[in-house]
C-alpha cells in the first residue's frame, strides 16, 4: 500500500486543529521541567535535577518538532520565537535542525538525508556519531539552505555563543550545569531521535518504528509514535494517540515495528 493510499484511507485532517487547551499544553509543556531542573541545580542538587533536565529536553524536542511542521497552533512569528528560545535553551540552532528534518521527510534514509545517516549504523555507532551528527546538521544548512535558513541559523548560533560565554565568564553554576547537560543531550540525538525509530526500516523508510505501550508513551510524551508521524507529519504530537487508534481500525495490516 502506497503512502497516498494510506492518506486516503485514514481520516486525519480534523486532527490538525488544536483546541485552546491543547495549544497551551503544546506551547508550555517545557516550563515545569525547566523550572524544576534549574531550581534544583541552583541549590546544587545536580543528580536530582538530571531527570527533570532530561524531561525538559524531551518536551523541548516535542515542542520544536511540532514547530518544524507548523503544528503548534500559533502564528508564524510565535512559532519562530519558540524555535529561537528553544535554540538558546537547548544549545543548538533549531532552524538548522528544522532544515534537515524537513529534508529527512522528503528524502527519508536516502543519500540526501543527513539527519537519517545514523539509522544505517549500529546502536553504538550512532552514539559515537552524535557529535559529528550535530556538526553536519549545521554544516549542511549553511551549505545548501536558502538565505532565510542561514540567517536564522546564524542569529541562533551567535545568540547561543554570547549566552554561553556570559554563563561561563560569570561562573553561573546552575546555568553551566544546564549547558553541559543540553550538550550531552544533543550529542545523543543521532541515537535517540534517529536510530531508535529508523534502524532496520530501509526496505520501506516511510514505515518508521512506533511505540504503542501506554506507559512507555506516557513517560516519553508520545514522541515515539514515529510511524504515525512519518505518514501524517502535519498531525500535532498530542493527537498522535488518536491517529494511531484510527490507523489500527482501518489499516490493521500495517507492520508496526517496536521502538523499544
Amino acid at each position: 500500500m502506497t503512502h497516498q493510499e494510506i492518506l486516503r484511507k485514514v481520516e486525519w485532517r480534523d486532527l490538525r486543529k488544536l483546541s485552546t487547551k491543547e495549544m497551551l499544553i503544546e506551547n508550555n509543556l517545557t516550563i515545569p521541567w525547566f523550572v524544576a531542573s534549574i531550581t534544583l541545580a541552583y541549590f546544587e542538587y545536580y543528580w536530582i535535577a538530571l531527570p527533570f533536565s532530561a524531561f525538559f529536553f524531551l518536551t523541548g524536542l516535542r515542542q520544536v518538532h511540532n514547530g518544524f511542521h507548523r503544528a503548534l497552533g500559533t502564528s508564524k512569528f510565535l512559532t519562530w520565537l519558540s524555535l529561537y528560545i528553544n535554540s538558546l535553551l537547548m544549545i543548538v540552532s533549531m532552524h538548522a535542525v528544522k532544515f534537515n528534518h524537513i529534508r529527512h521527510h522528503k528524502y527519508c534514509l536516502s543519500e540526501e538525508d543527513q539527519e537519517g545517516k545514523s539509522a544505517h549504523m549500529t546502536w553504538y555507532g550512532a552514539i559515537l556519531y552524535g557529535p559529528i551528527h550535530m556538526f553536519k546538521i549545521h554544516q549542511i544548512t549553511w551549505k545548501i539552505g536558502h538565505k532565510k535558513y542561514r540567517r536564522n541559523m546564524l542569529l541562533e548560533l551567535i545568540s547561543i555563543t554570547l549566552l554561553v560565554t556570559a554563563i561561563f565568564y560569570f561562573n553561573i553554576h546552575w546555568a553551566i550545569y544546564h549547558v553541559l547537560v543540553m550538550v550531552v543531550g544533543e550529542f545523543l540525538m543521532a541515537f535517540f531521535a534517529v536510530w531508535t525509530v529508523h534502524h532496520d526500516t530501509d526496505e520501506d523508510p516511510s514505515l518508521a518504528r512506533t511505540q504503542r505501550k501506554g506507559w512507555k508513551n506516557k513517560i516519553t510524551f508520545s514522541m515515539f509514535y514515529h510511524l504515525e508521524h512519518h505518514l501524517f507529519p502535519a498531525v500535532p504530537t498530542i493527537k498522535l494517540p488518536e491517529l494511531a487508534a484510527r490507523m489500527d481500525a482501518v489499516l490493521p495490516e500495517i507492520e508496526k515495528k517496536n521502538t523499544f
